[in-house]
């Protein structure tokens, strides 16, 4: 039985089944696969820069070279206003600091108040002194009465507790009494001669700042 004009026909294919064929018997044209595939792949990106390249100067070389400059500019000014790299040389401050020891002073830490007994500060020397700082530790404050007596210091007539000296002296000094505006400094090895050993008075103006390492 053929159904609408000629365009199909009927065959033998199961039970009462139609089979459909395009007109002429030509299949479809369809567009390779493979092409389609290569039209819709993206553009491969270019290789990015080596690892080292990108370890040493990151990804963006100027915006790299700005913190660079940034950075040298703010550790200039730190060294130049902040702090100070030091080098011990001698044993006048043994044992607390060694021979050849570098500690960094900070020059700000009396901006807000005075020196305290105790701490361990860098001093100018004067005029004709050797180059350099001296390291001492501040024992006496303005207005201290100070001496030296079979192993003691006497601050105001009473012994001041020094836990940093690890060995016993035996220096002796006649009181003496600070002026204002000054500090008495000493160093923390005193099994040297007193008269080998730099300690005094020291104005508050040489004092440049206290010891941090």
């Amino acid at each position: 039985m053929v159904v609408g004009g000629g365009n199909f026909s009927s065959e033998s294919g199961g039970e009462g089944g139609f089979a459909a064929r395009t007109e002429g018997n030509r299949p479809d044209r369809f567009r390779p696969e493979g092409r389609l595939a290569d039209m819709e792949r993206e553009p491969e990106t270019p290789p990015g820069p080596p690892w080292w390249r990108v370890a040493l100067i990151g990804r963006r070389p100027r915006r790299t070279l700005v913190r660079l400059l940034v950075l040298v500019v703010l550790t200039v000014l730190l060294f130049r206003f902040v702090l100070v790299l030091v080098r011990i040389e001698g044993i006048s401050m043994s044992p607390t600091f060694r021979d050849k020891h570098v500690g960094i002073v900070y020059r700000l830490a009396y901006l807000f108040h005075e020196p305290q007994r105790g701490d361990v500060v860098a001093i100018r020397p004067l005029a004709g002194e050797r180059a350099g700082y001296y390291l001492k530790r501040i024992v006496g404050l303005p207005g201290d009465s100070i001496a030296f007596h079979a192993g003691q210091l006497l601050i105001n007539g009473q012994p001041l507790d020094e836990p940093y000296l690890k060995r016993s002296y035996s220096w002796e000094m006649e009181p003496m009494t600070i002026g204002p505006g000054s500090y008495y400094v000493v160093g923390d090895n005193r099994t040297m001669d007193r008269v080998d050993h730099f300690q005094g008075r020291a104005s508050r103006e040489r004092i440049i700042g206290k010891i941090l390492l």
